[in-house]
């Protein structure tokens, strides 16, 4: 029998949005990240997380939004901010009993794109 894959044990792509939708409602309400949000297309961000997640837990969506980078570079965020979005992602996956072996693949999958999401406008590559 073949081994489940991590998008499957996520729920697939109704689980995977779910955390996603639990996990931008945290972002919304916190009151450091909150405001990167003022003006934003919501429904096309949780969107476009919940295909990065999917691809990322080996499902068949594809991420085929703007580059992170590109996406991110005119938002001030810090590595404070960024710890306190892990911190959020752990709460919404700890919500859905997700494995902790599972959240930290989730977690490690948009960790590695850090340097995108704190890059600034003036910074090269």
């Amino acid at each position: 029998m073949a081994q489940e894959t991590l998008y499957e044990r996520l729920g697939g792509h109704d689980g995977i949005r779910a955390v996603v939708d639990d996990f931008y409602d945290r972002l919304l309400a916190d009151d450091d990240i909150g405001p990167f949000f003022e003006g934003s297309d919501l429904a096309k961000l949780r969107q476009t997380q919940t295909d990065f997640l999917c691809e990322a837990a080996g499902g068949p969506e594809t991420y085929d939004a703007e580059p992170i980078r590109e996406a991110h570079i005119d938002v001030p965020f810090t590595p404070e901010h960024i710890q306190r979005a892990v911190e959020l992602l752990y709460r919404s996956l700890g919500e859905f009993d997700v494995a902790d072996e599972d959240a930290d693949a989730v977690v490690g999958a948009v960790a590695a794109y850090e340097q995108d999401l704190l890059a600034e406008p003036d910074q090269d590559d």
